[in-house]
């Protein structure tokens, strides 16, 4: 199987087709009597037009209809999931499935169908990009045993986290493999959902299973309050998902900038997601003044990071030393490089740019402006469009023309991965599991061979990898940090704040999975009270 890419910041991977329908056809079962009668409501930044659970809108549902061998708790632990046992080296995983677990349909799940699904999503020709996260970069193949419920994952050449990676991706179940368009509109899995109605912009209702038994830690839908709908509302703006969750138009919301302090007090459960505010990349391309090494380590020196993490956090903000969130694997503190502004125009000189009489930086010989565009979406971050402006700030004060672009998240992901129009870009995430997750982002092909979308080639970086993915788990993550300083220093990647976001939920408990997925399968409403219908 030829080699594998991952994404961290996704672009769009299946037609974005938007669901016009009402579903009808999805396999629902009906509810449990005994479970609560009502549903929860969820915020979710963005319209969902594909329901593909490897597409890069359908990855943010694929948890309510899709289950994966395993999932990872909010400390990096492993928990069951289809698999209930599973062993690992440097080359393969083994995992061993649950008996009695069956798709919405009714089918028996067995080990040629995971296997099946895991060979579809990596399938180079279909440029599953969110499948692409949970997938190695390394050459791969699975094969199945149904007899002992097995199914086995091999790699060509070494690669320590196959258990975190591979055993991540969601399962597709037969039907929705025999009639792949059929995932736009419909879910085919084996999770505790399953979709039963959509609309171009949403609410997205998923309806509860009857007799799912195998959700994480063995979670069930038979037990009291389990909701019997989850009903997905779009809400892009963090300020109108807290006045809801004030007021009781929503049950279930994350909320990352200033607005947490109006939700303090208030008696809502919450669950916090430490994250990477402003993770800000650079147009490395040719034809794009980033590219040049000694102008952009000018620039991204010249920053002030303490200034930026108060505006990325809103006040009291501590710069980010890494590229993933606090307690991710193989997490430590780094530094960047800064610079005065004096030796950032130093440095610029050296380059061939020099400040004309107008102020502006401008190239010796052609006389071509040095000219900025810095994309940013609030759908990403709250504060990213002021994170942004900052650095613009800045820049202006050494002569650079600087144009700010605030984006719809689509937008953004196509200014990335499609037409590459930015120099300058930024989201916020708590990273992936695990650093070898970083690396196609950081070296290899760019789109639409590779998800190397700022054009980076820092040698370094991709030798220090190398030898880091030849270390089992984490005996190798002093290898995955100095690869990652290596980044830093050449002014490759900044990330701005360390952060965190809230997932709040009134009248209703949840646990959170690795980068603060929710975990529908354990929702649990208030005794006594049905959630929003």
């Amino acid at each position: 199987m030829p080699r594998r890419r991952l994404t961290l910041l996704h672009r769009t991977a299946v037609a974005g087709t938007a669901a016009a329908c009402v579903l009808s056809g999805c396999a629902a079962t009906p509810a449990d009597d005994h479970a609560a009668p009502g549903g929860v409501r969820v915020a979710v930044p963005s319209d969902i037009p594909s329901f593909h659970p490897y597409s890069t809108s359908g990855a943010t549902a694929a948890p309510y209809a899709y289950d994966s061998l395993v999932h990872l708790s909010g400390a990096g632990r492993v928990r069951s999931g289809l698999a209930v046992r599973w062993r690992t080296d440097a080359t393969s995983a083994t995992f061993t499935l649950r008996k009695g677990v069956t798709c919405s349909d009714g089918t028996e799940l067995k080990a040629s169908h995971v296997a099946r699904s895991l060979t579809y999503a990596a399938d180079p020709k279909n440029h599953f990009t969110a499948a692409q996260q949970a997938l190695p970069d390394v050459p791969l193949t699975v094969t199945a045993d149904d007899a002992h419920r097995v199914v086995t994952v091999s790699t060509a050449s070494p690669f320590g986290f196959l258990v975190r990676t591979v055993g991540l991706l969601p399962v597709i179940c037969p039907a929705g493999l025999d009639d792949p368009r059929s995932l736009v509109r419909a879910t085919h899995g084996t999770g505790p959902y399953v979709l039963s109605a959509s609309r171009p912009g949403g609410p997205y209702v998923f309806t509860r299973r009857r007799g799912y038994a195998w959700g994480p830690g063995g979670a069930r839908t038979g037990t009291a309050g389990v909701p019997a709908r989850i009903r997905l509302t779009v809400i892009p703006e963090e300020s109108t998902a807290t006045n809801l969750l004030l007021t009781g138009g929503l049950d279930i919301a994350a909320v990352g900038g200033s607005d947490r302090a109006r939700l303090t007090g208030r008696g809502l459960y919450e669950a916090v997601v430490p994250t990477v505010v402003g993770l800000s990349f650079f147009n490395e391309a040719p034809g794009h003044p980033l590219g040049d090494p000694a102008v952009r380590r000018a620039l991204v020196g010249a920053l002030d990071r303490e200034g930026l993490a108060d505006v990325a956090i809103g006040g009291n903000g501590r710069p980010a030393g890494h590229l993933t969130a606090r307690g991710t694997v193989c997490h430590t503190h780094l530094t960047a490089p800064h610079l005065s502004g004096p030796a950032a125009l130093s440095l610029l000189r050296e380059a061939g740019w020099r400040r004309a009489a107008d102020g502006r930086l401008r190239r010796a010989g052609d006389g071509r402006q040095l000219r900025l565009r810095i994309v940013s979406s609030p759908a990403s971050g709250s504060t990213l469009p002021a994170v942004a402006e900052l650095m613009a700030v800045t820049w202006q004060e050494l002569g650079v023309r600087t144009d700010l672009v605030s984006e719809s998240l689509p937008a953004l992901v196509k200014a990335m991965y499609e037409d590459g129009d930015f120099d300058v870009v930024m989201g916020s995430a708590p990273g992936p599991p695990v650093p070898a997750q970083l690396v196609p982002f950081f070296s290899g092909p760019p789109p639409p061979a590779g998800l190397n979308f700022a054009h980076i080639r820092n040698s370094r970086y991709t030798d220090l990898s190398r030898k880091a993915l030849r270390s089992p788990d984490t005996s190798g993550c002093a290898l995955w940090n100095r690869a990652a300083q290596a980044l830093l220093h050449a002014a490759d990647a900044l990330p701005v704040a360390d952060g965190s976001k809230v997932l709040y939920g009134r009248g209703v408990r949840f646990d959170v999975g690795d980068g603060g997925q929710l975990m529908p399968a354990s929702f649990r409403t208030d005794s006594g009270r049905g959630a929003g219908r």
